[in-house]
């Protein structure tokens, strides 16, 4: 573990172990023909995923975390803390970020169940304390003094583990991602929404995950660096580099909890419109969590590149029929999103390269 140091660079950055054996496992995966690739579970076979579609926020993602309790309770009795990682994509813009009733749904689950401190963690494309100001997250600690609830902005601790990643000239780079989600003594919480996105045509647990631990400057720093820039080197590496940032952190994740609510269709991640789905979705499969969200959503899961990157990689469970759906049926939620106006563009990862270079040897 390490904080940050001004110093680093590509060129003195040595790359760790791990971060290549993750790398060249994922990419051995893309390359398998589709009738062998494995999409189960973390643990092979079926996956649960709960959905809700009850009369509030607060109380559908409570009631998703129920419907799961006994996927979720094992684990978290193992683990000393909890890390509830939302989605601040924006500081400023509600729509686009974790509703504090979201994380309240989440701590009226836990409260009964868990006596370790909960740590509210996010790194923010922006500076991260002024959206827990602006969305009430500073005042959630006082309705659940039972538990210790704590803030903290992961660029300003500074605390980070390398890892390696493509960028635009395909070529293996490092960049930091934040400690506390590859903690084996945490359980993590994805607190994430249904939107649709500028690059990636949807985001969602996987996505929340995958770009909220890379960590940029802190204010007190000196200079300005974000290694969140790094993962928009181009459409299609953007997909592999979330895969290969989840492969990293899976191995740590707790329990997925999507808030459709008010889900957001065009122009998301950040200018996007309301939809009122009114829906919560729980899982400790992340890929199968995403998939029925996809599905809620009515978008083409073929679409969403990393997701199916993920499933070859053996991170969860991507198809519906291996999945088992406890509460709400699909059909009467499910409700068509309207795409990003760049959705033609985003869709130009899928099939082959035409600029390959010629081969050798």
């Amino acid at each position: 573990m390490n904080t940050h140091d001004h110093r680093f660079s590509r060129r003195n950055f040595l790359w760790t172990a791990a971060a290549f054996t993750a790398s060249a496992s994922l990419l051995r995966a893309q390359e398998r023909p589709a009738e062998s690739i494995q999409t189960g579970g973390p643990s092979g076979g079926r996956s649960v995923v709960a959905v809700t579609n009850g009369a509030s926020r607060r109380k559908n993602i409570c009631a998703a975390l129920l419907a799961i309790e006994d996927q979720i309770t094992p684990v978290l009795k193992t683990k000393k803390r909890v890390v509830i990682k939302p989605n601040i994509v924006s500081t400023s813009n509600q729509l686009a970020s974790t509703h504090a009733d979201a994380l309240h749904g989440i701590l009226d689950f836990l409260e009964p169940r868990f006596k370790g401190p909960v740590v509210i963690a996010e790194s923010s494309a922006g500076y991260t304390m002024e959206g827990f100001d602006n969305f009430g997250y500073s005042r959630i600690a006082v309705d659940h003094k039972p538990l210790s609830v704590s803030l903290v902005d992961l660029n300003e601790e500074g605390k980070y583990q390398t890892h390696a990643i493509l960028n635009g000239d395909l070529h293996l780079v490092p960049v930091r991602l934040a400690a506390r989600l590859l903690d084996p003594e945490a359980f993590i919480i994805c607190s994430a929404m249904l939107k649709t996105h500028n690059t990636v045509v949807a985001t969602l647990s996987l996505k929340n995950m995958a770009l909220g631990a890379p960590l940029h400057n802190a204010r007190k720093e000196g200079g300005r660096w974000n290694d969140k820039r790094v993962y928009h080197g181009g459409v299609r590496q953007t997909h592999v580099d979330i895969a290969l940032t989840a492969q990293r952190l899976q191995p740590f994740w707790g329990v997925a909890v999507l808030d459709g609510w008010e889900g957001m269709e065009g122009n998301g991640p950040t200018e996007g419109s309301l939809v009122p789905s009114r829906i919560a979705i729980a899982s400790t499969d992340y890929v199968a969590a995403d998939r029925v969200g996809i599905e809620v959503m009515g978008i083409n899961p073929e679409w969403v590149g990393y997701l199916g990157f993920c499933a070859r990689a053996g991170l969860g469970q991507i198809n519906l029929p291996n999945i088992d759906i406890r509460g709400t049926k699909l059909a009467e939620v499910t409700r068509k999103y309207r795409m990003h106006g760049d959705l033609e563009r985003e869709l130009r990862w899928i099939g082959p390269m035409k600029e390959i270079p010629e081969k050798l040897g």
